[in-house]
């Protein structure tokens, strides 16, 4: 009898706390910094700049090169060195004014492509490379930028 009441009384209380904490229906009220949409927009690969869309092509040979986060497309990960400099090639072949990367990490060789400044970018290339390459994937990394 004691048992029954302790834990009657253990319910009542659990139920009566959580009145204080029942859901209103109506309108929700979101408090968020203005930068956080601002890293969602620059993490999308959205443009948040004022600059047009359509700028011309940089001319590689009178700019100057600084870098900047952004992407690039990984075409290999193995332990063969030849293979990564043979894959290497197959995409020269394939993409003539892509730059290529070769960093090895031990104990791989990964062959990176691009230098994108947006996801969007990168993703557009990774598409045509499933075809061609094996486990294409892409990359947040500091990329080279020409201006």
């Amino acid at each position: 009898m004691v048992k029954l009441g302790f834990t009657l009384i253990g319910l009542l209380l659990c139920f009566s706390g959580n009145m204080g904490y029942a859901q209103r229906k109506g309108e929700v009220e979101v408090v968020a910094d203005p930068l956080i949409g601002l890293m969602q927009r620059t993490r999308m690969g959205t443009r948040i700049s004022a600059a047009p869309a359509n700028k011309p092509p940089v001319d590689r040979k009178n700019a100057t090169r600084t870098t900047a986060m952004g992407f690039r497309v990984q075409i290999y990960s193995g332990a063969n060195r030849s293979e990564a400099y043979s894959e290497q090639a197959r995409f020269k072949t394939l993409y003539k004014d892509i730059d290529t990367y070769i960093s090895y990490e031990e104990p791989n060789y990964r062959v990176k492509v691009g230098d994108f400044r947006s996801r969007g970018e990168a993703q557009d290339l990774m598409q045509g490379l499933r075809k061609q390459f094996n486990n294409v994937f892409i990359f947040t990394e500091e990329i080279y930028v020409y201006q």
